[in-house]
């Protein structure tokens, strides 16, 4: 039998490449059932190589359970390997979902921003990712940490670590939570986790059953409530002002109500002090949960940083969420949870079950960061930077826009919120906008309900401020 193998001087061995050509050879049936391949000798003679490749590529076959050696006779493919049973083309299967991943697959459609426009683009104020510039990071100095955590890091610190993470970096959250946000903890109140989103994931699992009764924020995060729904957790949506979550609009016999009172996502509404007591006097009274999503919570322009919801909680009803994706680099993937002490147990095992702990080198290296004063530094400048770039953007829509429209959330975060005055449509805004290089973002999806009236998210810590004008002057053509 003659076969025709091509075989290339690429990095790929020859023997390998001679394996993948009579593999595919079976696989295809060209052989046939029990059919005989070549000897050695033959086939090195046809492929115009040593037989000491073929007998290599054989004895893959062999190792794999492709063919079969008879004594005296040569080598065949297996008994009972019939094309039929063959992978000739790959199909694929309609595979039953439960009832989490079919909720999950609906979400699929929704992964991207609505009308998002097609990067790159020239102004693109992308918004809901990182406040932190990626580009003025201090890469030298986390690799360099990186590295020399590399380099000390014992054998045993390189097996299985904390399920709830390092010691040292929850010592090092612990004191920055404590100075920057007056939330009241101790480093074993806490749990490293990978990403906000992840413990999103984990206080669902936890604390949730299919069909409880959960009060969100509406407009709210998209992530959250795709959790949630993914989950099959009966959402109430709570109405959100200017003022942020409305308390006298709380639902009754809801399990947990999730929060953003420092910078409400995405109106940038900020929760005053008696709409906080008024939360806190409502978990009292339901015996509910606070979720507090502190996503940007270190971002604020006017006056002092606010302090957190749970720094005014007294009976340890708040879990606070924070995450370092926002204000290092999104690819990092370190976030935390403030647990309440009754429940350390509970979320240090769920997260042992979901991926037993987050990576340890990464840890270390942030812990140090931290500690140093490397982080704090590092707020320091994006705010100064973020502050340019907010009155850079204030500045534009006043000049550009006026009156046309009504802005929110400039008092922290790192992104507003345009309403236009006059009825327009999102779709057509977004799609309109991006023909001019200018990239916006619709928040219709983040509502539970019908919007009232269309809003545009505006995002500015990755634009420097001409570029921030100048996409403010293009789209006031659009108003």
């Amino acid at each position: 039998m003659q076969l025709t193998i091509p075989l290339s001087l690429d990095a790929t061995p020859l023997f390998r490449q001679v394996y993948a050509g009579l593999r595919q050879g079976i696989l295809s049936g060209a052989f046939g059932a029990n059919g005989r391949l070549p000897s050695t000798r033959d086939l090195s003679d046809q492929l115009g190589v040593s037989r000491t490749v073929v007998l290599l590529a054989y004895d893959q076959l062999l190792a794999e359970g492709f063919v079969a050696g008879r004594k005296g006779s040569g080598t065949y493919v297996t008994e009972g390997l019939s094309s039929s049973r063959l992978v000739t083309s790959k199909k694929s299967a309609v595979v039953p979902l439960s009832k989490f991943g079919t909720a999950a697959a609906s979400a699929a459609g929704e992964l991207d921003s609505l009308g998002s426009p097609p990067r790159p683009l020239p102004y693109n104020f992308s918004s809901g990712r990182s406040e932190s510039d990626i580009d003025t990071f201090p890469f030298e100095l986390w690799r360099r940490i990186l590295l020399r955590c590399a380099r000390k890091a014992r054998v045993a610190e390189l097996d299985y670590g904390p399920a709830a993470g390092s010691v040292a970096l929850r010592e090092a959250i612990c004191a920055h939570l404590r100075r920057s946000r007056a939330v009241v903890c101790n480093a074993s109140d806490i749990v490293v986790v990978n990403g906000s989103q992840q413990a999103l994931d984990l206080i669902v699992r936890v604390l949730l059953e299919r069909g409880d009764r959960v009060a969100i924020e509406n407009p709210s995060y998209r992530g959250t409530k795709q959790i949630l729904q993914a989950a099959g957790i009966r959402l109430l949506p709570v109405p959100v002002d200017r003022d942020g979550l409305n308390p006298a609009k709380l639902p009754q016999h809801a399990r947990i109500c999730f929060v953003t009172p420092s910078h409400q996502f995405p109106t940038g509404a900020i929760l005053p002090i008696a709409r906080r007591l008024a939360l806190l006097e409502w978990a009292k009274r339901e015996n509910s949960v606070i979720v507090e999503d502190d996503y940007d919570g270190e971002f604020r322009y006017e006056g002092q940083p606010l302090e957190s919801l749970q720094g005014l909680d007294p009976e340890g009803r708040i879990l606070y969420v924070g995450t370092f994706s926002r204000t290092m680099f999104p690819a990092l993937r370190v976030g935390y949870l403030v647990v309440p002490k009754s429940l350390i147990p509970a979320f240090t095992a769920a997260k042992w079950l979901n991926d037993q702990h987050s990576p340890t080198l990464e840890q270390q290296a942030l812990a140090e960061f931290i500690s140093s004063g490397a982080y704090e530094r590092h707020l320091r400048r994006v705010r100064h930077r973020n502050a340019a770039r907010r009155e850079a953007l204030l500045g534009a829509i006043r000049k550009y826009l006026g009156e046309r429209v009504e802005v929110t959330g400039d008092g922290a975060g790192a992104h507003i919120v345009l309403w236009p005055r006059k009825s327009v449509s999102e779709e057509v805004v977004v799609s309109r906008a991006a023909a001019r290089g200018v990239g916006i973002y619709g928040i219709s999806r983040n509502f539970l309900s019908q919007p009232s009236r269309p809003g545009f998210m505006l995002g500015y810590s990755r634009m420097n401020e001409g570029a921030t004008r100048e996409g403010i002057r293009r789209l006031a053509e659009l108003f």
